[in-house]
């Protein structure tokens, strides 16, 4: 099990460490790289090529503005990609949840929300535990502590 982690700019980077935190809190081995859909395409279109060679089961690919990342890494691999589009100066980020999740029919991009960097590493983690019982067994106590934390607030309220 690998997930890859592919960023458009070294300034993505506090928001891909949170991805980072949550597959080191699930002991799931990641690899992180910057590779720009537009910089280097050449590139990008290598790491997507040989992904799955390389060990690679899932991508999560961030990046903000024209958030391209993420469409060129799905155009040349058959492996699962997870768009995160980073907010940025323009627009909210508006723009980079756009332009990763309006992706041509045969190219699909699982898409999480503008900074979700946390949501992208539980879905990547998700399509692992497909054939993982113990991966599986991990989300469940983990949604069962999601669970108990709201419930600990809820009976602590005072009003």
């Amino acid at each position: 099990m690998n997930v890859a982690i592919v960023m458009g700019s070294d300034s993505d980077l506090p928001i891909v460490k949170k991805s980072v935190d949550m597959l080191k809190k699930f002991d799931i081995p990641y690899t992180v790289n910057v590779i720009s859909a537009h910089r280097t395409p050449d590139r990008a279109a290598d790491f997507a090529k040989n992904a799955r060679a390389n060990g690679t089961n899932v991508i999560i690919a961030a990046a903000g503005k024209a958030a391209h990342l993420a469409g060129v890494i799905a155009a040349f691999t058959t492996l699962p990609v997870i768009g995160l589009p980073i907010k940025s100066s323009t627009m909210d980020g508006l723009d980079s949840l756009l332009s990763t999740v309006q992706m041509p029919k045969g190219i699909p991009v699982a898409t999480v929300a503008i900074d979700g960097a946390e949501n992208a590493a539980i879905l990547a983690i998700e399509i692992l535990a497909l054939n993982n019982d113990d991966l599986t067994n991990k989300l469940i106590e983990f949604k069962q502590d999601m669970s108990d934390t709201i419930e600990k607030i809820d009976k602590g309220l005072d009003i």
